[in-house]
């Protein structure tokens, strides 16, 4: 036994030492992962897959049909794949550490780096079959590890990275089954597929790809007895894929077909829609524009892999079309297609089926497995077509600095590597960034903003409201070293510090913030005085009655409610849309919507003593015509964000402004006499009905415009003939005084007619009225 060992090692040195580089490589990113790894927080999917693992569990432990169907049958998230979330849960239970957080997260951390890691081993055995050199095949790994955003998520990420490093291994197994054609490489592939489509349903890119790839082979096979090898390998592929998939989702097991079907409906679409912003602008994410998706991945990557990735990919253009026989038998040149068309089609099918797509491209952050190829390529390239021995040492120069520079990014960031942006972008300008893209969606500095309270106060009990952020921060307080735990003391009063995402709502009141380029992530703030508040909201008429009262003064909305507990609050958002009395005070990212979202935790501008809650929530600095607000149920994991409304109402603010413009109306003349009166006053039509009571601005009006010459409309809205200004009361008007007066600015163009009225969706209208201007708003100014 002892001459067999001392055989085997030395062969492992042989068969290992050409490769010391990229040994070398991962032995630094492994020990450079293991200095940092307690610099990472707990991240917003994190708890939510383990939850869905641990259900999951339960009903394969119990074996019982009916617990399975009441607790995951129910939930959306039925269908989010388990390949990586079930074995992390099993190893918490094989090692004992199921109730100690700071221990399952920090596992968790290191083995979902520890797979990103082996992705990156993976393509460096891929760039080695594929260029033979092994400085370029390191040169890919390294492309391909040190992305900013990548090495942040490779800690704190439980889908987006698995599915990353399982689709390189999936390529890689990919090259090895189509050069060795035997039926268990295939096998062994459909499996890995199989997990792949478990991690993500977008993993049928591969799965449809390899009998594709295959079909072509049967094209080209000489003789029947290849083809019959390539028929029988093919099925053993789809078969080995089917049974992974079925394995992995228990879900599947009632109804195979049908779920699956259920599963393909969901999961291609998102089953979440949300609010973010793009550039500047706020849009739903099923209304991104097309270049959503490629714009987020220049941004957000080392920019100097962005032209060598384009100078590979067209590399293998150049050679299909030199060689098209090349490109379509089993050959380097047609696994090269094949890594360019995982980057182009899965970002053309989005574009194409409209899918709904949200934070950046973190759903597509396996597009970096065959970019980095396609670069390793490009520079590949660009070696060979260089003569010059200097100029060739000048290109690998010039990629090692990229490398080195997007190293420095990653330290100068740390531990926000997540939030990387390069020099496409505005990073100087402080607070620039923030307004124009989502820096943070995953909360993961929650923990940092912990961590800085407690640094800079060192008394032994530190009171801080630990509301908001989804949840996360308690759970980053549980994974803090035991001494700083003990040290955290949740508060619910007025003397509580509390903690807001990106700002806070008054910044004099700021202690401490955890920026990145000079962006506010998490901002730690003192709360106002709440006893001020409270005085101030007695001294005038609530603007809402409701389950609170809500009180205009000192340029706050003051909510009070008495008597009242912590319970009145518990699992809750308040909502708060403020409506600007002039549009063009709007921020920019607000304007498709006419109003702009201040919603917030009610304890982190607010508190619960006495017996009463009291919160103060400063307003804009610009004129607030109305405001709508309420309180919702969130966090709940089942419904995947959807909330659950507890009460809501909205009031106009600023009544003189109001009262003014009503004043205004009544000294014109009506252009048109309905339901509404119709007015024209300085450019804007001017709705009045009084008296008047809530109902009668319950349901949606429309308003056709139509212009005396067609070329003024807006391109989209010629085939119609009018423009339309269809409006909700809220955004527009206000109820004041047993009036209901609505205000539209009107287009500056000459206008021959308007169409106006109130509809109810699917029935029809309610009132309608037309009325003849014939001229330009300016020259009729003050009626018909």
């Amino acid at each position: 036994m002892a001459s067999m060992s001392g055989a085997a090692l030395p062969r492992l040195r042989g068969a290992l030492a050409p490769h010391w580089g990229a040994l070398l490589a991962l032995a630094l990113f492994l020990a450079a992962g293991l200095a940092v790894l307690d610099d990472y927080g707990v991240t917003l999917d994190e708890p939510f897959t383990r939850r869905n693992a641990g259900l999951t569990l339960r009903y394969l432990a119990d074996n019982d049909v009916h617990a399975f169907t009441r607790d995951l049958s129910t939930r959306s998230d039925r269908f989010y794949g388990l390949a990586f979330s079930v074995p992390l849960l099993l190893g918490e239970r094989a090692g004992g550490i199921e109730d100690d957080w700071r221990a399952i997260y920090l596992s968790r951390h290191l083995h979902t780096r520890l797979l990103f890691l082996a992705g990156g081993l993976f393509v460096y055995l891929l760039a080695l079959r594929l260029f033979g050199g092994r400085l370029l095949a390191v040169a890919a790994m390294l492309l391909f590890l040190l992305h900013p955003r990548l090495y942040a998520h490779s800690f704190f990420n439980p889908k987006d990275i698995p599915f990353l490093a399982m689709f390189v291994i999936a390529l890689y197994l990919t090259h090895q089954a189509f050069r060795r054609d035997g039926l268990a490489a295939f096998a062994l592939l459909g499996a890995a597929v199989g997990v792949l489509v478990n991690l993500r349903i977008i993993g049928l890119v591969l799965f449809a790809a390899v009998p594709a790839l295959r079909a072509l082979d049967f094209a080209f096979a000489q003789g029947w007895a290849e083809r019959k090898r390539i028929l029988v390998a093919t099925g053993a592929f789809a078969l080995a894929g089917a049974m992974s998939i079925f394995a992995l989702l228990p879900y599947l097991w009632g109804d195979p077909i049908g779920r699956a079907v259920e599963g393909w409906a969901i999961l291609s679409q998102l089953p979440i829609v949300i609010f973010e912003l793009f550039r500047g602008t706020l849009y739903r994410s099923v209304d991104f524009p097309v270049e959503y998706l490629p714009v987020w991945f220049a941004i957000a990557s080392p920019p100097f892999v962005l032209p060598l990735g384009a100078i590979g990919a067209a590399t293998v253009v150049a050679g299909a079309i030199e060689a098209p026989a090349r490109a379509l038998r089993n050959t380097r040149l047609r696994f090269g297609l094949l890594a360019l068309g995982c980057v182009i089609a899965p970002v053309v099918g989005v574009i194409a089926l409209d899918v709904n797509v949200y934070n950046g491209w973190r759903h597509f952050y396996f597009l970096w497995a065959p970019f980095a190829l396609l670069a390793a390529l490009g520079l590949a390239w660009l070696a060979a077509a260089l003569r010059r021995a200097r100029l060739r040492a000048g290109v690998y120069a010039a990629a090692g600095a990229g490398l080195i520079a997007a190293a420095v990014s990653m330290a100068l960031i740390h531990p926000n590597q997540q939030v990387y942006f390069n020099f496409l972008t505005d990073r100087v300008t402080q607070e620039r960034l923030r307004t124009q893209y989502v820096m943070d969606y995953w909360l993961h500095p929650a923990r940092q903003a912990l961590e800085r309270l407690l640094a800079e106060d060192p008394s032994s009990s530190v009171k801080a409201t630990m509301s908001g952020f989804s949840g996360m921060l308690p759970v980053n307080a549980r994974i803090l070293p035991e001494a700083d735990r003990e040290r955290l003391a949740r508060e619910i009063g007025a003397g509580a510090l509390a903690f807001a995402p990106g700002p806070a709502a008054d910044e004099a009141l700021t202690l401490h913030a955890v920026s990145v380029y000079g962006n506010t992530l998490v901002s730690i703030a003192r709360k106002p005085d709440l006893e001020a508040a409270y005085a101030a909201a007695a001294s005038v008429e609530p603007a809402i009655r409701s389950e609170f009262d809500v009180h205009h003064a000192d340029g706050a909305l003051i909510y009070v409610k008495e008597p009242c507990g912590e319970a009145d609050l518990a699992g809750s958002e308040f909502k708060l849309l403020v409506v600007p009395w002039d549009e063009a005070d709007l921020p920019r990212q607000w304007e498709p919507y006419g109003r702009e979202d201040r919603s917030f935790h009610f304890l982190n501008l607010g508190a619960v003593e006495g017996g009463k809650c009291v919160a103060s929530v400063p307003l804009p600095d610009y004129p607030v015509a109305a405001v709508r607000t309420g309180q919702s149920l969130t966090g709940r994991p089942e419904t995947l964000g959807r909330e659950t409304p507890l009460w809501g109402s909205d009031a106009p603010l600023n009544l003189e402004l109001w009262r003014d413009a009503r004043r205004a109306a009544l000294s014109r003349e009506p252009t048109a006499r309905a339901v509404f009166d119709l007015r024209l006053v300085d450019g804007a039509l001017v709705y009045l009905k009084e008296p008047c009571v809530e109902a009668d601005t319950k349901t949606r009006f429309f308003l056709h415009v139509a212009p005396r010459r067609e070329a003024d409309l807006p391109r989209e809205r010629r085939a119609h003939g009018f423009d339309n200004l269809g409006f909700d009361f809220f955004l527009r008007g206000g109820r004041f005084d047993g009036a209901c007066l609505a205000r539209v600015p009107l287009p500056d163009y000459p206008i021959a007619s308007i169409r106006t009225g109130q509809f109810v969706s699917g029935e029809g209208e309610i009132w309608s009225v037309d009325a003849a201007i014939g001229a330009s708003i300016a020259e009729n100014d003050g009626g018909a």
